[in-house]
């Protein structure tokens, strides 16, 4: 693998394309992203664009992993939240290739959005991942705290119900009250 490059991701047909490719390929393979099997590449590429113009408002960041021009991760950095949680953000949407998992690119995507959150004043992250082949082990390693888990809080992509787990984890400064 060549050098790793994070960075912010726009809206063009060529990252479209890429992502939309990346996100058939996780609901394929299992991963509970919000999607159910078949995925269309229509539909794909359509949830992205739709990703991608909330980023280019400044409601959400879209991070890719870059491995030369090949796109082989992504996570975004939900930041549109209520008037009473500016404090706060959410990490959704990581996924990495699957010929390119276990590399570190998921841990290097997942610092890149919490100094993202620093950033944007952000002081908590919050997540979910599936109970079932979900990324807990990850979100553990880098230090989000487990909440609890719901049961039966979504349809796996190939049917079936899985749990979800809840995580958090404090960034950057303090909070102060907000008044």
């Amino acid at each position: 693998m060549n050098s790793l490059e994070i960075r912010a991701l726009s809206n063009d047909a060529r990252t479209g394309g890429m992502l939309a490719d990346l996100l058939v390929e996780t609901v394929a393979a299992g991963g509970s992203v919000s999607f159910m099997h078949p995925l269309s590449p229509d539909a794909a590429y359509e949830f992205w664009r739709k990703a991608l113009d909330a980023a280019a408002r400044g409601e959400r960041a879209v991070l890719g992993a870059w491995d030369g021009d090949m796109l082989v991760g992504t996570v975004t950095l939900l930041l549109d939240c209520p008037p009473n949680q500016p404090h706060r953000a959410e990490i959704a949407k990581l996924m990495t290739r699957l010929h390119h998992r276990g590399k570190g690119i998921a841990t290097c995507l997942m610092r890149a959005a919490e100094e993202l959150a620093v950033e944007k004043g952000r002081a908590l992250l919050v997540l979910d991942t599936a109970s079932e082949e979900g990324a807990a082990g990850l979100y553990e390693k880098l230090g989000f705290t487990l909440t609890g888990e719901i049961p039966d809080y979504a349809l796996k992509p190939h049917g079936g119900l899985t749990g979800t787990l809840i995580y958090w984890k404090r960034i950057g400064a303090v909070v102060r009250a907000l008044s």
